[in-house]
């Protein structure tokens, strides 16, 4: 296993390189052992699925702090492979992201961003997703950046501007986060070509892109503007419900476990497991 430290270094080269990759949205020590395994180069962990896997809610900021860096560091602890957390808006104001950046730093992870979205979610708001202002968006980077002690740990700064006040705002946004310092621009929502390239304009950082439209899904068009990690989703934690669910449904149904289809055979779930690594450990050891 590499260190912690290695991991963020590596991090840092995919954003310093010349190509786009997908990480892989990864929940658990599984999932992140398995993405490892099929030579993904990063793990991104979102506060939704880990709002998902940890308490079965809806990303609606239920999730503590606490409880999400334990998560990544469950993850970081079975796989090596750097990690890219989601760390929501820093859990409170300013202060509070700086006792974020702490805490995600201490869990391993490779890199986190910090948003400016209004969370939890106001009371009055409607279901109406809002941004801070710019000023506390940029406190909140600068804190970020304040609490950090390692330097190869990469800090983010994100906004959901483009698909809730616009691609100008969004403009306005990032280039003010780009100025506190941050290692990398975050933007979820830039649907064309056309924003995309008005973004590319004005950011010199590396960006990452999350709900990314169809037409910009061409790697060399990313890699062209800046864009160095675009997200794919969250499907294989949908697709691993599904499958629980499926067996779940069919026992209760009554078929017989030697008859259930999609069950991980037993090569893989050994492999998976590291037995062979454990067993070495044991005649070693023990």
């Amino acid at each position: 296993m590499s260190t912690f430290t290695t991991r963020r270094q590596r991090l840092r080269e995919l954003l310093a390189g010349n190509r786009c990759i997908h990480p892989a949205s990864v929940h658990d020590p599984m999932a992140a052992r398995i993405a490892a395994d099929l030579g993904f180069e990063l793990g991104m962990l979102a506060g939704s699925v880990a709002s998902l896997a940890v308490l079965g809610a809806p990303d609606i900021i239920l999730l503590t702090l606490s409880e999400f860096a334990e998560q990544a560091r469950r993850i970081g602890r079975a796989a090596n492979l750097p990690l890219l957390c989601d760390a929501d808006h820093g859990y409170g104001n300013a202060l509070n992201v700086m006792r974020t950046t702490e805490e995600l730093e201490v869990a391993g992870v490779a890199g986190f961003s910090i948003e400016d979205t209004v969370l939890p979610q106001a009371h009055g708001a409607g279901g109406k997703a809002m941004l801070t202002s710019v000023e506390e968006g940029v406190g909140k980077m600068k804190a970020a950046l304040r609490a950090r002690v390692d330097r190869d740990l990469v800090i983010a700064g994100r906004t959901s501007a483009p698909s809730i006040t616009g691609i100008d705002d969004a403009i306005r946004r990032a280039t003010a986060y780009q100025a506190t310092g941050v290692d990398a621009i975050f933007l979820v929502g830039v649907r064309t070509r056309a924003e995309l390239d008005a973004v590319a304009a004005d950011i010199r950082l590396p960006m990452i892109l999350g709900g990314a439209g169809a037409e910009l899904m061409d790697p060399e068009y990313l890699t062209s503007r800046g864009v160095r990690v675009c997200l794919q989703g969250h499907q294989p934690f949908a697709a691993a419900v599904q499958a629980v669910y499926s067996t779940l449904q069919a026992l209760r149904a009554g078929t017989p476990p030697a008859k259930l289809e999609g069950v991980a055979p037993d090569a893989l779930m050994k492999k998976l497991m590291r037995v062979d690594d454990y067993g070495a450990l044991v005649r070693e050891l023990l």
